[in-house]
């Protein structure tokens, strides 16, 4: 019989081992629906950035810019917190590109 480890033998499990590394994986795949704004109405309040909870609302010069849809998985809390609703979720298989 093989001699089982102890507890201070055994590895830490979910150990992040290096910050910043979740830009490596692509979870854009998942989305369902994808976040589409309509430029006329933004404000640029930065509430969708604020609430993102995957990073994925670029920003340039303080503006609202786009999505990183590499990252975004589609939760629709963007759209939800927007104030002016100029974010909608729009089912992929619907999007023109």
């Amino acid at each position: 019989m093989p001699e089982l480890k102890g507890w201070k033998d055994i590895p830490i499990g979910g150990l992040i081992v290096e910050a910043g590394n979740a830009v490596e994986y692509m979870t854009g795949g998942w989305r369902a629906f994808r976040p589409v704004r309509d430029a006329t109405k933004c404000i640029h309040c930065l509430m969708c950035w604020v609430f993102c909870p995957d990073s994925s609302i670029m920003i340039q010069d303080s503006q609202m810019a786009g999505f990183d849809l590499d990252h975004c998985k589609g939760c629709g809390i963007c759209a939800a917190q927007c104030p002016t609703q100029c974010i909608e979720m729009v089912e992929e298989g619907r999007i023109e590109d």
